[in-house]
């Protein structure tokens, strides 16, 4: 089973026990609860729609902050002595996917269209009225 979750404004696909680096999530506690945007199950059935989502909130645990590479940046012009050079390093927060939805609850099957079979069966009906 995996899930896409939004976070940070980027989109990740994540499975139970995968370990991800996001933007910085300032959150009380270790846990964090995201809402995922698609969920596949296990037999490859698709479930999506903001109705049929709620049984499948993603749960991870926050493992630590982390720092990413320096971006270097270099402002020059010439002739004017204009020469500044600054850094930047992206903070980033480290997380753990523990489950995802309730394990034990399975999600609600949609309902067919009603078929057409009853009026086949009308009509064969009245189709054998006719021979007789």
């Amino acid at each position: 089973m995996y899930a896409v979750i939004k976070t940070g404004g980027k989109q990740y696909r994540v499975s139970p026990g995968d370990v991800l680096e996001v933007e910085h999530l300032t959150a009380k506690g270790d846990q964090v609860t995201f809402s995922p945007i698609l969920v596949v199950t296990d037999k490859g059935e698709t479930i999506y729609g903001s109705k049929d989502l709620k049984p499948f909130p993603v749960k991870a645990k926050l493992v630590g902050d982390a720092k990413g590479d320096k971006v270097t940046v270099q402002k020059y012009r010439p002739k004017s002595g204009y020469n500044v050079k600054s850094g930047h390093r992206q903070l980033y927060s480290v997380i753990e996917i523990t489950s995802i939805g309730d394990q034990t609850e399975k999600p609600a099957a949609k309902k067919p269209a009603a078929e057409a079979t009853p009026k086949v069966e009308k009509a064969a009906a009245a189709d054998a009225a006719e021979e007789k």
